[in-house]
């Protein structure tokens, strides 16, 4: 990465830094992006070159959430998408909210009716782009529903467990367990390799 890009990177990361301090202080609806804007000491049209809309700035991660499922699909199918997940768990991903700030994250999110909106369509495009990644077809895009389903209800026990204060070894342990179990359930799915009960998760 060039220095220009260097710097861009650390503008944007600012922004989403600061920005994300005043949600959570203010709530999201309460603030404005010119606010946000006077607290970073650029102009309005600087925050929104590099942040289209408001939400964009409290999403920052957005395009890696939509876009994780069909990744490891492309390697894996279903077992890909699962063994993707476990991995992700065990490395403390930033995006599966096991910090101890995740809390404060997910209280702004429960006061901004326009943040949960927002949350919903990045997990419809991310079922989407499992989909495509699948191949596109009818049975495709059931098999996509069904491990996006399973994927957004083991976001959400994590949610729920960091909400309620639990350590997040506990945390991690109780979710792959789940993780585990709950892909087994599946029997048939798009995947090289054969049916995802055969093949072994990462330990």
């Amino acid at each position: 990465m060039g220095l220009r890009e260097e710097k861009k990177a650390a503008t944007r990361t600012a922004l989403s830094d600061i920005a994300t301090t005043l949600f959570t202080e203010r709530g999201f609806d309460a603030v404005t992006v010119a606010e946000v804007a006077a607290a970073a000491r650029v102009s309005i049209n600087t925050v929104f070159n590099y942040f289209p809309t408001k939400e964009d700035l409290f999403f920052d991660h957005q395009d890696t959430v939509i876009n994780r499922l069909a990744t490891a699909a492309r390697t894996g199918g279903a077992a890909g998408v699962r063994d993707a997940f476990l991995t992700s768990l065990q490395q403390d991903e930033v995006t599966l909210g096991l910090s101890k700030e995740a809390a404060g994250f997910w209280a702004v999110v429960d006061g901004s009716p326009a943040l949960q909106a927002r949350l919903r369509h990045i997990s419809e495009q991310a079922e989407e782009a499992l989909a495509e990644a699948l191949g596109g077809t009818a049975e495709a895009r059931i098999t996509a529903a069904i491990v996006a389903g399973i994927d957004r209800a083991l976001h959400a026990e994590i949610r729920r467990r960091v909400q309620a204060k639990e350590a997040p070894e506990a945390i991690k342990k109780s979710i792959t367990d789940l993780a585990n179990k709950a892909y087994a359930q599946i029997t048939t799915h798009h995947q090289p390799g054969g049916p995802l009960r055969d093949r072994q998760p990462p330990p």
